[in-house]
């Protein structure tokens, strides 16, 4: 239990009156000898003032940031305002070659009442897929989703996502959910990464829900024709499709933000928030790294790159705390 400076005082003025002694007063109280031989020392020696309780006062730490990094963070934050904490020091260490992690800029930002608390809570799902793939293009994910246009209605977003990096392959803004669709934006993703002309023994497994043209006969044609095996989640269900339902609540997040009234202005939207997604996102699940920088095969590099600043920040932060601690 935690006493005030004036109860503190009234237990020294109790034992101080007392006829029963010391030992024997402070066991009907409660209250054990060494805490009220500490807080009569303080008394004693300084007063009413040194009954409160004192604030912790560490001394100089080796892994302090700087003011000076400090105040580059909010900068950076000030003007990424959509970037999270975690986001923040990945982007930090890569601009800057300067390593922070996610605790510390979280703390800076919070003391600068930069972090306001979370309007939702966030569902976990699973950590981890039973039979999780291993490489780029051993699986595509594909599905639509749905944007209004004012004034011309509802139009289509199809996409192609690669399983393992969460890489945007190919997407299709479309006036319907035809099995046409599907094929031609499959068609688009086999010419972006080459697999329409290479001569490799397995093409990408498609992943998809049950929709009408999924389960087509038209599809299921176009598939066979260019040896891609399909597998279709199971019936209410959207969880087996989550990675591509996730990067729809996120394109959502961002693209409902404005109204759209030309399916053009829709269409650079989408190509430059796509462009975002891939290039610039960090994703926690891919070891903060981008969906582009897994798909090209850069990942182990930029991990080993952030690795050794990390390393040579530390190594610094040590430098100057014993440089100040000699002065």
């Amino acid at each position: 239990m935690r006493y005030v400076a004036s109860e503190k005082l009234e237990i020294i003025r109790t034992v101080e009156q007392s006829s029963l002694g010391v030992r024997r007063t402070l066991a009907q109280i409660g209250i054990s000898r060494s805490t009220f031989y500490n807080w009569y020392d303080r008394y004693v020696s300084r007063g009413f003032d040194g009954l409160e309780d004192q604030k912790p006062s560490p001394g100089p730490v080796w892994n302090k940031v700087p003011d000076a990094v400090a105040e580059q963070l909010v900068t950076l934050a000030l003007a990424e305002p959509d970037l999270s904490s975690r986001e923040l020091a990945v982007r930090f260490t890569e601009q800057n070659r300067y390593y922070l992690s996610e605790s510390s800029v979280y703390r800076i930002l919070k003391s600068r009442d930069l972090i306001t608390a979370p309007a939702f809570i966030v569902m976990k799902a699973a950590d981890k897929f039973y039979n999780p793939t291993t490489a780029v293009n051993q699986l595509w994910q594909t599905d639509f989703t749905y944007i209004k246009i004012i004034g011309w209605g509802w139009y289509y977003l199809s996409t192609v996502m690669d399983d393992f990096s969460r890489f945007i392959v190919a997407w299709r803004l479309c006036r319907t959910m035809s099995a046409r669709d599907v094929s031609d934006t499959l068609q688009d993703a086999l010419n972006a990464t080459g697999l329409d002309r290479a001569n490799v023994r397995h093409r990408p497994r498609l992943l998809s829900d049950n929709g009408p043209c999924y389960v087509s006969s038209e599809l299921r044609t176009w598939l066979g024709e260019n040896g891609i095996p399909h597998t279709r989640g199971k019936p209410y269900h959207p969880m087996t499709q989550g990675k591509i339902e996730r990067w729809h609540r996120t394109l959502k997040d961002r693209i409902l933000l404005e109204n759209h009234y030309l399916p053009s202005d829709l269409e650079r939207q989408l190509d430059d928030f796509v462009t975002h997604y891939n290039t610039r996102r960090y994703h926690e699940s891919l070891n903060n790294l981008t969906p582009e920088c897994v798909f090209t095969g850069q990942g182990v590099a930029v991990l080993k790159k952030r690795n050794d600043i990390k390393l040579k920040t530390l190594a610094l932060r040590k430098k100057l705390h014993f440089q100040r601690a000699a002065a």
